[in-house]
């Protein structure tokens, strides 16, 4: 959600980036430079708000029927561009040993804002390489690297999501650590400090606040809802057939998150819900506390949910 009230989402196919208002209607679009636009976050520099694209440099097509990884060697980056889609500032793996052995995939960023009282520092996870979380400074230069195993959440195990936590008067640093199921808290140092929501959650992938309520987005079809001390409120707009059985079992919905086609290759799901996420992959409100989702499936879907009550 930008500053002036538009909502940004990603086309499903190509590089772009779509700006809509807060009714659906497309109001502008623009060409991104990455290859696989993964997760979007915005932020201020100075009295210019920015948008950060995550891209792990990995992209499935449609080939003869199919969907399989497109030709072709694109490392994976971060990028800040305005919004108009020129690139500002690139990010790509920092010099760490991991990276001798295996790619680096970045599926989220976050940014410790300097018009919030932050210094700048761009947070990188790179939750489909090395399952490590990266610090850069505001010059991308490389500061730190965090694996989970500096308190007792334990190692990351793909750290999807982060988020900077303006919500008390110190800012945290969330971190969805997904196939832990759980969301790991850090201080803007990189100290380790709690985690919440094991055994509760099931597939932590992103993050939006609600007020003073944090909203984590799961991929198994729902919305998770905390308070300011990360005790649990509410799953949001629930899918039980998908959220409440494990992924691939034979109860699971076949070829989720899509659907199967006559040849068993994957299709657009054909058994979408209103009301029901199929799978939430980046979330957004605005300042009427309304949601909006993207999910993640051939084609895409964008979801608002409108605020009832205070």
């Amino acid at each position: 959600m930008t500053d002036s009230g538009e909502v940004i989402a990603i086309h499903p196919a190509e590089s772009l980036a779509m700006m809509f208002d807060q009714d659906g209607k497309l109001v502008s679009s623009f060409e991104i430079p990455v290859r696989e636009a993964h997760q979007l976050t915005l932020a201020n520099v100075d009295d210019e708000q920015f948008l950060w694209i995550a891209d792990p440099g990995r992209k499935n097509v449609k080939t003869n029927g199919a969907y399989e990884p497109a030709p072709g060697k694109w490392g994976g980056q971060v990028v800040r561009v305005s919004l108009a889609g020129e690139r500002v500032q690139q990010i790509t793996a920092p010099p760490h040993a991991a990276y001798n052995e295996q790619d680096f995939a970045p599926t989220s960023v976050a940014v410790f804002e300097n018009t919030r009282g932050g210094n700048g520092d761009v947070w990188v996870t790179d939750g489909y390489g090395a399952s490590l979380i990266h610090r850069f400074d505001s010059a991308g230069k490389y500061v730190q690297t965090i694996n989970g195993e500096e308190g007792d959440g334990g190692r990351f195990n793909c750290p999807h999501g982060i988020w900077v936590d303006y919500r008390k008067s110190d800012p945290e640093l969330y971190i969805a650590d997904r196939t832990n199921r759980q969301v790991q808290v850090y201080d803007l140092e990189g100290a380790y400090k709690r985690t919440f929501g094991k055994g509760l959650l099931t597939s932590p992938s992103c993050f939006a606040n609600d007020g003073l309520n944090i909203i984590v987005g799961e991929l198994r079809a729902r919305l998770a809802m905390f308070d300011v001390n990360d005790d649990f409120l509410s799953f949001i707009g629930e899918n039980e057939a998908i959220a409440r059985v494990e992924r691939n079992s034979p109860e699971d919905v076949p070829g989720w998150p899509n659907g199967l086609d006559d040849s068993g290759n994957a299709a657009r799901s054909t058994v979408l819900e209103e009301g029901k996420f199929n799978s939430p992959h980046g979330i957004a409100t605005d300042p009427s506390g309304n949601i909006y989702s993207g999910e993640w499936l051939i084609g895409g879907r964008y979801t608002k949910l409108a605020k009832l009550g205070s």
